[in-house]
């Protein structure tokens, strides 16, 4: 045993695995960071004012829609936002995808409170994707702006995103930039430098390239003439953001990222928590690249190559950075010295780190004049190369095998990263009136029922819906 250990640790397969491992983040930290650099002197200098100047009688009509699932704990805080927000034509509407707490009854007080808002009930918990299907064909929107239900969206961040739309008839989706506001442990502040320094220096580097590798599920905003073109949401997804990114760009529309647009989100303070959400985002990664993974093999499609090859290659690298740090344990074991690890900072290992510094400043620095509190996570950054790659290394590899290999569902439920909050009461849920027959009975203010659906205006108002069972990516005439 320890002799053939002994003789792998000199094998060149190993010393090429030792290469990738240390020069891969290197080369993309370095290459993330100029193109960021790129798109912040394009789209972020002050001469861009004029791009977002556009009278209010241009901006089209847009729909807020707030999908929800047993969010009796943060909705009201969401909805409570959305009364005042800085702009001239738009409606809200939530969706209760059979939420067995509270939700529905908060959402309700905001219903009654302001005729922009409107409920939705959906009797069967069939999934986020799902939920927002049956909720479109109800908007009045051109533009659809999804914004999570433990969300607070910033009070003039519409403005932002619909000026893309706007400007740009090719543009069928815009994403925002999420900020963290629960940073109350080690692990929130972690996340803080991550989407700083990592999720939103990546988008600036993938709109450069030509293509982006998702929106974000937190806050975004669609063209929903796109999404009717593509056939809506895919309940069948685990990530349905990551899928829509694609599809739609697949079909050459433009997918564009606002770093002015932003949204408070609450991300998971324990490791249980940030765990689940994490293989969650991976498997749904890996179902994107196997189903579109023949975008490699047509020319057309090449402004999405960067992204797929650098999405595969990532994975590759989570996989090799573990089975190396696990031959190297077996090394300790038996006694063989580890090649490339050292007890000591070695040249790899500080050049690695002092890259990764490098990238998380920078993106603190593009971040900082949105989100100035950002600037106090910074001093994190020598840990987040050093343990959290570790953990999302861990859920990378956790997650491929099956990505690659499990039949998708045909619903992908909700998943939330914490527990739903017991309930020490038994109050009703809004009454659900039937619509074919029961129209003159009492209902829920502004409340009516389509089907399954408790849909709220009134009811020559609605788009037609012939039956309630026909198919859930259908768009209604």
């Amino acid at each position: 045993m320890t002799s053939f250990i002994a003789e792998l640790s000199r094998s060149w397969l190993l010393h090429a695995a030792l290469v990738f491992v240390a020069l891969y983040p290197i080369f993309t930290a370095v290459i993330w960071i100029i193109t960021s650099r790129i798109f912040a002197h394009r789209r972020e200098g002050e001469d861009q004012s004029g791009f977002y100047d556009i009278a209010d009688a241009d901006l089209p009509m847009v729909t807020i829609l707030v999908p929800a699932f047993r969010e009796e704990l943060g909705i009201d805080a969401t909805l409570a936002v959305l009364h005042d927000v800085d702009y001239p034509n738009y409606e809200v509407v939530v969706v209760d995808d059979g939420s067995n707490d509270a939700t529905s009854q908060i959402a309700l007080g905001h219903v009654a409170s302001d005729p922009r808002f409107r409920l939705v009930i959906k009797e069967a918990n069939e999934g986020k994707a799902m939920a927002m299907n049956d909720a479109l064909v109800l908007v009045n929107g051109e533009i659809v702006v999804v914004v999570d239900a433990d969300a607070s969206l910033h009070r003039d961040a519409l403005r932002p995103l619909v000026a893309h739309f706007v400007r740009l008839p090719r543009v069928a989706a815009v994403t925002g930039n999420p900020r963290v506001s629960n940073r109350t442990t080690l692990l929130a502040e972690l996340q803080t430098l991550e989407f700083t320094s990592i999720v939103s220096l990546l988008r600036r580097s993938q709109v450069v390239w030509g293509r982006i590798l998702t929106v974000s599920g937190v806050v975004s905003a669609f063209r929903l003439s796109a999404l009717r073109d593509i056939g809506l949401f895919d309940p069948s997804m685990a990530t349905e953001d990551i899928d829509v990114s694609w599809r739609l760009q697949r079909k050459f529309y433009d997918v564009r990222y606002e770093p002015r647009a932003l949204v408070e989100m609450t991300v998971p303070s324990t490791m249980r928590g940030l765990w689940h959400q994490r293989r969650r985002w991976s498997l749904g990664l890996v179902q994107v690249v196997r189903r579109h993974r023949g975008i490699l093999a047509h020319w057309r499609n090449r402004r999405h190559w960067p992204v797929i090859v650098e999405a595969a290659l990532s994975v590759i690298w989570a996989h090799v950075f573990i089975a190396l740090l696990a031959f190297w344990c077996l090394c300790i074991i038996v006694h063989v010295p580890p090649p490339g690890a050292s007890p000591f900072p070695n040249t790899w290992g500080i050049l690695v780190s002092l890259v990764a510094i490098a990238q998380l400043a920078s993106g603190v620095r593009l971040d900082a004049r949105y989100d100035p509190s950002v600037k106090y996570s910074f001093w994190l950054a020598p840990a987040y190369p050093i343990g959290y790659w570790l953990i999302m290394s861990l859920v990378t590899v956790r997650s491929t095998i099956p990505g690659l290999v499990v039949r998708q569902p045909r619903v992908a439920r909700w998943s939330s990263t914490r527990e739903p909050p017991k309930r020490h009461d038994t109050a009703p849920r809004p009454q659900r009136e039937r619509f074919e027959r029961d129209s003159d009975r009492a209902a829920v203010p502004r409340a009516q029922t389509l089907g399954s659906l408790a849909v709220p205006g009134p009811i020559d108002e609605l788009r037609p819906l012939a039956d309630a069972s026909e198919s859930r990516n259908s768009v209604a005439p």
